[in-house]
């Protein structure tokens, strides 16, 4: 097989899946109202891949046929840089608004891929489940979501230690067939979309967790395996109304295991707590790569749609005004500089089996940061216009339309395209498609504060303290 069309991803997603929303059990999600615009904006990225197939694909290695550059395993400097362009190129496709593109999961698979042979310390079987499954998900195209922190019940308890053990997802046996599991995983981003459903490492587990110690992959279709999803923030208005909620609410979901079998075929980590905690720390950084490539893309819209707002309000001369969309501009530059490094970066992890935590850093702390200083900048710019807002048919009442055009017209920007303007700030800072935006974004790497503790425990800080270390030394000779 090779990369697949619109039409060929959208026929995929028809495949009997138990997804509920709402309240209801969807027979075809493909056919729920409130997914259309995404199916849509997902379907339009494959065929992006055949439009501009020299940029996004690449020879597969065992079929020669073209597949998505997101797979490529990048031992190359040149390599890199190119599958960097592929990811921007799909990124910029939707504005940098949808943090699970098929490309993160790809990325994220080929992270495990290079780190294979961690899986495969003790059994080899799972290092080699893991290069099969690898190569079916590159040469047939799917897309594939990931579900990875358990249910937000007792935090200050472990899973085994919840009044239901198996509220988490966890081993119930092992059979000839494979390992039967039950209990439920979130957050299953892209969950009505995505073909594959992969179950991986996230927060480390301890000693006593073993059974709540999996890796595996399954098809959105298997027997026992259900998707809860939150309410959809696409409620029909138009995209003149609702430019982003229309087009790219990719989803949250529970995702629910009730005796589940996963095949051994399809097992890559089965109770081993040191591997389990080791491997993503063996991997490239192609799945942060993406993530920084993606939020490079989202910083440059922010600040696109805060210099909009100023030009049309006619505060683009003010000295303050400047200043701070002159820090969007830079947050944006300075991420861009760090992708160009992070290729280098990804390179040297696909070699020598560890990332550097620049790119991480990044990641993890900088652009959660810039995004939601950009976020409070919009608003802080717009004021009260992102609240006078009358909808597309208003604008289409010849009763009051005129009045809207002389009313709300900004500096050289007629009516309607300056309540358009706000209706896009709106739906990105202040409906429900934006708020789960910041939320998204601030936790997209899991806690902040857990993220932060990283680097506090980094080697690099032994670096750091020893400069201050020589200066004082210096003092008291």
């Amino acid at each position: 097989m090779s990369i697949r069309t619109g039409k060929e991803f959208v026929e995929s997603l028809r495949d009997g899946r138990t997804v509920f929303v709402n309240g209801e059990r969807l027979n075809d999600v493909t056919e729920y109202p409130p997914f259309r615009g995404t199916v849509a904006t997902l379907a339009s990225l494959y065929d992006l891949q055949h439009e501009r197939r020299g940029e996004l694909t690449y020879p597969s290695p065992k079929t020669g046929v073209p597949v998505s550059a997101s797979f490529m395993l990048a031992e190359t400097i040149e390599a890199a840089e190119f599958r960097a362009r592929a990811e921007e190129i799909r990124a910029d496709h939707t504005l940098g608004l949808m943090g699970r593109l098929p490309d993160f999961c790809n990325a994220m698979l080929t992270d495990f891929m290079a780190a294979r042979a961690v899986l495969g310390v003790r059994e080899a079987r799972y290092a080699e489940n893991l290069a099969r499954y690898y190569e079916e998900c590159r040469d047939r195209d799917w897309c594939l979501t990931h579900t990875l922190v358990d249910p937000q019940i007792d935090r200050s308890k472990g899973p085994a230690e919840q009044p239901d053990p198996f509220a988490a997802l966890r081993l119930v046996r092992e059979t000839d067939a494979g390992l039967v599991v039950r209990g439920a995983k979130m957050l299953s981003t892209l969950a009505p979309f995505a073909n594959e459903l992969w179950v991986g490492p996230f927060y480390p587990r301890r000693a006593g967790e073993e059974p709540y110690a999996l890796c595996f992959a399954l098809p959105m279709d298997t027997p026992g395996l259900k998707f809860i999803c939150r309410e959809a923030y696409d409620h029909g208005r138009s995209t003149f109304d609702r430019p982003l909620s229309s087009r790219y609410d990719e989803e949250d979901a529970l995702a629910v295991f009730d005796d589940v079998l996963v095949p051994w075929e399809r097992v890559f980590i089965n109770g081993d707590i040191e591997i389990f905690n080791r491997v993503l720390a063996r991997t490239p950084g192609y799945a942060m790569l993406q993530g920084t490539i993606r939020g490079m893309v989202k910083l440059r819209f922010l600040a696109g749609l805060a210099l909009h707002i100023a030009e049309a309000i006619g505060r683009g001369d003010l000295l303050h005004v400047q200043a701070q969309i002159g820090e969007l501009v830079a947050n944006a530059e300075l991420v861009s500089g760090l992708v160009r490094a992070a290729t280098q970066e990804v390179t040297w992890g696909t070699t020598r089996g560890t990332p550097h935590r620049s790119l991480a850093a990044t990641l993890w702390v900088l652009i959660p940061q810039a995004q939601m200083r950009a976020a409070e900048v919009i608003r802080q710019l717009s004021g009260s216009g992102l609240i006078m807002t009358p909808s597309e048919n208003d604008f289409a009442n010849p009763e009051i339309a005129g009045y809207l055009e002389k009313y709300l017209c900004g500096k050289n920007v007629s009516a309607r395209d300056r309540v358009q303007l706000f209706k896009l700030a709106w739906d990105m800072v202040g409906e429900p498609f934006g708020s789960r935006q910041l939320q998204y974004e601030w936790f997209y790497s899991g806690d902040p504060y857990f993220t932060r503790t990283r680097f506090y425990r980094s080697p690099v800080t032994i670096e750091f303290k020893a400069m201050v270390d020589r200066i004082l030394k210096r003092d008291r000779n």
